[in-house]
């Protein structure tokens, strides 16, 4: 029997949801969107696929369908779609997003380890998901793979060429972020998902373009729902509801044509410049032949009131207004204001195929082209723009012409011959139809699909049982992981004074810890003052590492990974250089090494005979209350974020990590050490504590040892019974 596996696909910013999607509704909201959706779909139909989870955002906005604020909802019994809280409630484009995707990775692994659904793989789409994706691959140890869709190079370079300077090209589109993500993606994704062989020259201009396996598949069409037009044209009572949609399409489209029994020019798609429906409006307002034999329809997304839609879009639509009033079109030209995209689409391409008319797309550029299959799969022939993936797809559908879509004489040409000429009419309607079911069909596609993964899987697995070194390994661990021991390293863990008591016996304890207790280091050292006592004092490797007075975080396996979300966290209300500018006026603060700064601490020492609190509080003025002042072992002075301590620090990884408060035990001996051991973790004092922490007494959740160092904590953690006297861990 077969392994069957879990896949996590991240779409953040598009509106998902399994009651119809929004297709046309903004620019984040295309073709790609129904391919996305219809890939999970269709995924969870296949044999070798245990479950898919569709991860996006929440969305909580007056202005959309509540259904988009529902945490989880069940599409099938191996679908649900995911939504995860991040960047407020109302609905945003995704250019809004970048700065908050560390956030959204956070609350996807408390998402994934809360409910137990740990993949197999993550696909990503489009930039921003394959930010997301590259980091939890990193922290979880999760191989993805990632769809472009469209990538950041292309899209600053056409916009610069159109005016865009690059202030505003990072300030509206934040291009650095995004091409930093895109070249990520090219570095550490299993494979890059692409339509074309064009596709793969779109990403020739990334300097990890060599690092990158692509793989070729190209989307499907769901032929169901894409049928035949001739499928439904004798009645019967299961096409009741195809005669329905027909009604409803007719009524949008005839009311703007005086002649409606003509054949038909379709174009269908968002109001994008680069979608070039100008062009055809003018190749069909100049030619008295084209106008005699066809009208054209246009469906340029919905809208309600045009001076409402964002500018670009308000620009496209008002010149299509104005170039049919320039041509006088009036009866000739439809351009319908809505269109039920989920269920009327595939019904709009049957009505023109019914009229023996033609699709038309004449984008400047096409990475694939979906309306073209979509066109194919009912039987309307095409005239499809040369640039991008057409010039590979309509060859082998065999289903219209090529043209340059800047070529006016060209265009008409291809739609004259098309519409004029019954056998070529019918040679393409019926090619399209065959040759979709033979290239584009959703069961190809997920049968490549699934196999490409489990080969990569198995693969990957193989290399890693060849260089495992540990019997668990970080990725098995963290899996299990609901509970934490978390101790300081200087007085804790070892102490020189003493030759370091216990250590041997802690090396053991945690070696030999149960599978499901995390370990981590949390000390006043920088990072690589953290590595450096791991080595010399051959410590094992720590799932987590907070470091620098829990100013920052890392996450342990192979090696150590910067934890974003956490950083991002901490820069609220903080100003670094207007307090450093401030306490150079205390002349009793010496300023430590620069190695001891980060961007989130500012550390000094002091001779505590100086040391007054009240000139801090006087020269910081009102940025005391936004700041955490941590005074340690009679020398140190750290000055943080109100937010960042070694204690909230532990209590952001319980949170994003699922691990209970009462299931952490914490160990230290100086004032940095004090948020960590109070509260409802279990708290462990050692012996040679400093005078800081000499006011506390042992209770419930504090133990004072008796031993020095990791003697004293190996004690404490007898008396919570983590271990047995022997010193080997009990299953908790």
């Amino acid at each position: 029997m077969s392994a069957k596996y879990r896949i996590i696909i991240v779409n953040i910013h598009g509106l998902l949801k399994g009651s119809g999607l929004e297709i046309g509704r903004d620019a984040d909201n295309g073709g790609q969107t129904r391919y996305v959706y219809e890939l999970a779909e269709f995924l969870s139909q296949h044999q070798d696929v245990e479950m898919v989870h569709l991860f996006t955002r929440l969305i909580k906005d007056p202005k959309l369908s509540d259904e988009y604020s529902i945490p989880i909802e069940i599409i099938n019994d191996k679908l649900d779609i995911r939504r995860i809280p991040f960047a407020g409630n109302r609905y945003r484009m995704k250019e809004e997003l970048w700065d908050y995707l560390d956030d959204f990775v956070a609350r996807s692994i408390k998402q994934i380890k809360y409910h137990r659904i740990y993949p197999d793989w993550i696909h990503s789409h489009y930039g921003d998901a394959g930010y997301v994706a590259t980091e939890l691959s990193n922290l979880l140890k999760i191989p993805f793979v990632h769809t472009g869709h469209s990538l950041g190079i292309a899209k600053k370079a056409k916009l610069e060429a159109m005016g865009l300077t690059q202030e505003e090209g990072e300030r509206k589109f934040k291009f650095s972020k995004r091409i930093a993500a895109e070249e990520n993606v090219l570095k550490y994704a299993s494979f890059v998902i692409v339509s074309t062989n064009n596709e793969i020259e779109t990403y020739r201009k990334y300097k990890n373009y060599g690092e990158a396996e692509f793989k070729i598949l190209a989307p499907g069409v769901d032929t169901a729902k894409f049928a035949p037009y001739y499928n439904f044209l004798m009645p019967a009572e299961d096409h009741e509801s195809e005669t329905q949609r027909k009604y409803w399409v007719g009524e949008y489209i005839e009311k703007f044509l005086s002649q409606p029994q003509k054949p038909v020019i379709l174009a269908l798609s968002r109001p994008d410049r680069r979608k070039n429906l100008h062009t055809l409006i003018e190749v069909f307002g100049k030619d008295k032949q084209l106008q005699s034999i066809a009208n054209l329809i246009i469906f340029a997304g919905i809208r309600k009131d045009i001076e409402k839609m964002n500018a670009s879009e308000k620009e496209v639509l008002v010149e299509i207004l104005l170039l049919m009033d320039k041509f006088d079109l009036y009866g000739k030209l439809a351009i319908p204001k809505k269109h039920d995209v989920e269920n009327e689409v595939a019904t709009i391409y049957r009505y023109c195929a019914e009229k023996r008319g033609v699709f038309v797309n004449l984008a400047l550029h096409e990475n694939f082209g979906l309306t073209n299959i979509e066109a194919a799969s009912t039987g309307l022939p095409v005239v499809s723009t040369q640039n991008g993936g057409p010039a590979e797809v309509i060859p082998k559908l065999n289903n219209g012409i090529l043209v340059n879509p800047m070529e006016t004489g060209e265009i008409k040409n291809a739609i004259i011959k098309i519409l004029t000429d019954p056998d070529v009419w019918k040679e393409y309607s019926n090619q399209g139809i065959i040759n979709v079911g033979k290239h584009y069909s959703w069961s190809s596609h997920t049968d490549n699909y699934v196999d490409w993964i489990k080969k990569k899987i198995i693969t990957e697995l193989e290399e890693e049982m060849v260089s495992k070194k540990l019997p668990r390994t970080y990725k098995e661990r963290i899996r299990k992981m609901d509970h934490l021991f978390a101790a300081d390293i200087d007085g804790t863990l070892i102490y020189e004074d003493q030759d370091h008591p216990g250590l041997e016996e802690m090396r053991k304890f945690l070696e030999s810890r149960p599978e499901h207790m995390g370990f981590a280091m949390a000390s006043g050292r920088a990072l690589h003052l953290v590595e450096e006592a791991i080595e010399k004092f051959n410590l094992p490797s720590p799932d987590f590492i907070i470091c620098a007075v829990g100013s920052q975080i890392y996450y342990g396996g192979e090696q150590f990974i910067f934890d974003k979300a956490w950083s991002r966290y901490l820069d609220k209300n903080w100003d670094r250089a207007a307090i450093a500018q401030r306490l150079r006026s205390l002349d009793w603060l010496t300023l430590q090494e620069p190695e001891a700064q980060n961007p989130h601490k500012l550390s000094f020492y002091y001779e505590p005979e100086n040391y007054k609190e009240w000139q801090l509080k006087t020269v910081l003025g009102k940025l005391w209350e936004n700041l955490n002042i941590i005074v340690s072992h009679n020398a140190f002075i750290d000055i943080l974020p109100k937010r960042a301590s070694k204690g909230k620090a532990i209590r952001y990884l319980s949170k994003k990590w699922v691990i209970p408060m009462s299931n952490i035990y914490t160990a230290g001996d100086s004032g940095n050490d004090l948020d960590m051991l109070l509260g409802p973790a279990h708290g462990i004092v050692v012996a040679n504590r400093s005078d800081e922490l000499m006011h506390l007494n042992q209770k419930t959740n504090l133990f004072i040892a008796q031993g020095m160092a990791a003697e004293g904590v190996l004690e404490g953690l007898k008396h919570y019974g983590v271990i047995s006297d022997d010193v080997e861990s009990k299953r908790l």
